[in-house]
């Protein structure tokens, strides 16, 4: 028979066990019904914007990611109650989470499937990061201010996306100890695109950027490397994004 202390050591390391599945499966659990309104809205504006969405709409099995993904997780609290409504929230440091339907429309642009490599630019609450996550092998994320990346980072651990790895840095040059890129996604709109995320985009990558003036209109524009190297670029939908920040 075990002594008393050895059991009771024993007891405590299961109900620890135990509350750590459940600390770990509850957030996808919680608020399911919310998320599923979502992705009802999501393919709503994906039928309205036909130019945009490639194929017959956006991959069932991105929605079924989305669908998974806490979004109320990554916003401030006070404005939990407004997680799954299908517009852009501030996020602090003049900021945003980017709008489901933008999120969802990106992730599925840049096709990327099991064992592909992503870099993001603009890392912000680290949402579109967690939304990658099931898609790829990989997920590079780089935030500008240091704030939001190292929360975003917690937060990714916290939730177990273990294949995405953040750092505090200028996005406008990418990740060039990681490249070449099978997909590359930028938050936030540049004035023009960038040269160094082309030149780490890999042949037969795909780039989704908002390019435009600050607070004026921006396009989300398509960016393909074609495998003989050259590029093709195609102008996808009005959208609204906060500025890219960085050496340009």
């Amino acid at each position: 028979m075990r002594p008393l202390a050895q059991c009771q050591a024993l007891l405590a390391a299961v109900l620890a066990s135990a509350a750590a599945v459940v600390s770990t499966s509850a957030p996808a659990q919680d608020r399911a019904g919310e998320r599923a309104a979502m992705i009802e809205t999501i393919k709503s504006h994906a039928r309205s914007a036909p130019s945009a969405v490639e194929g017959q709409g956006i991959d069932p099995a991105v929605l079924e990611t989305m669908a998974k993904v806490p979004r109320h997780l990554f916003v401030p609290e006070e404005l939990r109650g407004a997680a799954y409504r299908d517009r852009p929230l501030p996020i602090g440091y003049g900021q945003t989470i980017s709008q489901p339907f933008i999120v969802a429309l990106m992730t599925d642009l840049i096709n990327v499937g099991p064992g592909d490599v992503v870099l993001e630019v603009g890392t912000g609450s680290g949402y579109q990061a967690a939304v990658l996550s099931p898609r790829a092998g990989k997920v590079y994320s780089i935030e500008i201010i240091p704030e939001l990346g190292k929360r975003a980072a917690a937060r990714l651990a916290e939730l177990r996306y273990g294949n995405v790895e953040v750092k505090v840095g200028d996005g406008y040059y990418g990740w060039p100890e990681h490249a070449p890129f099978d997909g590359i996604v930028v938050t936030a709109a540049a004035s023009h695109i960038p040269p160094p995320l082309v030149e780490q985009l890999a042949k037969g990558g795909r780039m989704v950027v908002p390019v435009g003036a600050p607070f004026a209109t921006q396009f989300l524009m398509l960016v393909e490397k074609r495998q003989d190297g050259s590029i093709t670029t195609r102008q996808l939908l009005p959208v609204g994004f906060v500025p890219l920040r960085g050496g340009r």
